[in-house]
């Protein structure tokens, strides 16, 4: 499957140099948006992980029967753009102290994750998270809920979830952050 907007593949191995990024961030469809525009970025595709069924579906997943959040697989080039960059769009695009919601999406689907593919992912989600979490409450935010574990296996969604923001301009977004910059 090739991406709509950036024209390169959506799975398959990574091009040599490139890292791979899982963020969940709400709903899918608008945090995939944020980070296919970001300069440095190959490829996005939207899924589920987190959860303990193989080959969820949307509406399983939906169901919160199965524990997967919607999540964004970000390859990209570190040339060109740092995971510290990344870290960035994410924890200024959302809410992380909402817990299980983002604005009107409610369910464990939608809470705030990090999933690392890497020692060094973790070292910098974990400093980036104690940074946020220090600027949030400064500005009278609660905790961060954000959960940091080590990349689970990642399940493909739909195609009619791939880029559809793309595919659909005047799509649903419920993607807003708080306000608060990383510094």
């Amino acid at each position: 499957m090739i991406h709509t907007v950036l024209r390169t593949p959506i799975n398959g191995s990574l091009p040599s140099g490139f890292e791979e990024a899982i963020f969940g961030l709400g709903c899918f469809w608008g945090a995939e948006r944020k980070f296919w525009t970001t300069p440095g970025v190959y490829t996005t595709s939207v899924g589920y992980a987190g959860g303990t069924r193989a080959s969820p579906t949307y509406q399983q997943v939906c169901s919160g029967a199965t524990g997967h959040a919607e999540v964004v697989r970000v390859v990209f080039d570190p040339a060109v753009v740092t995971y510290d960059a990344l870290l960035r769009v994410f924890w200024e695009n959302h809410d992380p102290t909402q817990g299980n919601r983002q604005g009107n999406d409610v369910g464990t689907q939608y809470r705030s994750v990090i999933f690392t593919t890497s020692p060094e992912q973790r070292a910098a989600a974990d400093a980036s998270k104690q940074a946020y979490a220090d600027r949030l409450g400064q500005r009278g935010f609660g905790a961060i809920t954000t959960q940091i574990a080590d990349a689970p296996p990642y399940h493909l969604a739909e195609e009619y979830h791939q880029h559809y923001l793309d595919k659909n301009p005047n799509g649903y977004c419920g993607i807003g952050g708080t306000g608060v910059t990383c510094g």
